[in-house]
């Protein structure tokens, strides 16, 4: 048998991930895969995205500023749970897979593991998710069109893409038809302005520390 290996071209760490034709059984293999188990993998419409380079410095910072953020935004909201995972595999068999760098759960009823199962979400046995977003460096291409398509397809409510290049949020929410179209306020976090997010960001050359404390400000935290 074809090791899953040798069926795809592997990017080397500074080099972009490209798409690549695969079935989902492909997909699986590439999951169980010891050699794949640091790399975040992609399967959608028979083509699979592995990427096996690590994160920049920035990437990590962008990506640890929403972490900070959901935190405070809900501690304003008394009573209301929510779990935050980041880089957490979702799928649905057969129509697809991502790993986004942020999944929320709002409310309650989280997924809980059980032994023996995959180290993925199933989401035709658990909830889908409020709301993922990308933290998009070299890939913001692929976050609005391929990753927008899948994430679509998996049912994800609210979507967003976060470009470190452009210090800014795009927001999207799924439409009735199927498809997202792009939102100024976010439904999963009750009316919060993405603009407010963006301007967030700008303030992330003096730490995220200094971000996360002028976001708390805006929203009446502090």
């Amino acid at each position: 048998m074809t090791s899953t290996t040798a069926k795809f071209i592997l990017p080397k760490a500074d080099e972009i991930p490209q798409w690549q034709p695969a079935t989902w059984e492909d997909y699986v293999a590439a999951c169980e895969n010891p050699k794949f188990e640091q790399a975040k993998i992609f399967f959608h419409e028979e083509y699979i995205w592995i990427n096996m380079g690590n994160e920049g410095p920035q990437h990590a910072r962008f990506n640890d500023i929403f972490t900070i953020i959901f935190f405070v935004w809900f501690t304003t909201k008394a009573g209301q749970n929510f779990d935050s995972l980041s880089g957490c595999v979702i799928e649905k068999p057969k129509v697809g897979s991502g790993a986004p760098d942020k999944v929320l759960y709002i409310g309650g009823d989280f997924h809980q593991s059980q032994k023996g199962e995959p180290r993925r979400i199933n989401l035709n046995n658990s909830r889908v998710p409020d709301l993922v977003a990308e933290i998009s460096d070299t890939t913001l291409t692929s976050d609005l069109d391929e990753k927008k398509r899948l994430y679509a397809a998996l049912g994800i409510p609210e979507y967003w893409v976060v470009d470190i290049n452009g210090v800014r949020v795009l927001a999207f929410r799924l439409q009735e038809n199927g498809k997202y179209e792009q939102c100024e306020f976010s439904v999963a976090l009750e009316g919060l302005p993405i603009a407010l997010l963006s301007e967030t960001l700008k303030l992330l050359t003096e730490g995220n520390g200094t971000a996360a404390m002028w976001f708390a400000q805006q929203i009446g935290y502090l």
